[in-house]
């Protein structure tokens, strides 16, 4: 049976509970400020003008995320891949949510707005010690931020070293790359992908 209506949802899982509704702050306070200061990782949810989603990860030594103010945040664009889903489908629609994740905590941080991509000069001098030259930024402007609970990470054990698997056990990138597109190429040993993505880091 496919549910196709809230009311059948609801009447399913009922209603969240008045601290659930209430958590929700339409700014960033002292708590939020303090998640995204310690975060060195977050996810990055976008769309396009089809409503093509698209999530993302980013990533830094923590506090690379720069608050501005409690309703503004800037997000550096560093080198990747030159695919630009992410700021693209900003371009398109300005919508933008975001994951916040610190490793050992298992509550996160679920912050949503609208963003635009900027260049600006003030926007970049905040990374201009980065040995890589950051050429954007995405300017977000918040509007609704909550911490969810940690039933999720606990569930998953993400940051139990127990749950970690052999690397040698899972086939590198250059192997999958090389069954998904083909090619005569030998995969790239993962080692080798490392030492040469640590050039662009």
């Amino acid at each position: 049976m496919t549910i196709k209506d809230v009311d059948t949802l609801r009447g399913l899982y009922g209603v969240p509970s008045d601290r659930a509704i209430k958590k929700m702050q339409i700014q960033l306070d002292k708590h939020a400020v303090n998640f995204i200061n310690k975060s060195p990782f977050l996810l990055i949810s976008t769309v396009d003008s089809e409503g093509k989603m698209d999530v993302s990860p980013r990533g830094g030594t923590a506090g690379f995320i720069k608050i501005i103010d409690n309703h503004t945040l800037l997000i550096p664009d560093a080198k990747g891949n030159n695919r630009l889903d992410s700021l693209e489908n900003i371009i398109e629609t300005g919508q933008f949510g975001s994951l916040f994740l610190i490793p050992g905590i298992d509550e996160t941080l679920r912050l949503n707005g609208t963003a635009v991509i900027t260049t600006d000069k003030e926007h970049l001098d905040h990374y201009s010690n980065e040995r890589i030259a950051i050429k954007s930024c995405i300017k977000v402007t918040v509007q609704e931020t909550f911490m969810h609970c940690a039933k999720a990470f606990m569930r998953s054990k993400l940051w139990d070293h127990e749950t970690q698997i052999e690397r040698s056990s899972f086939p590198t990138m250059g192997q999958i790359l090389k069954d998904q597109i083909g090619g005569d190429e030998i995969p790239e040993k993962h080692a080798d992908m490392v030492e040469r993505y640590k050039k662009d880091i």
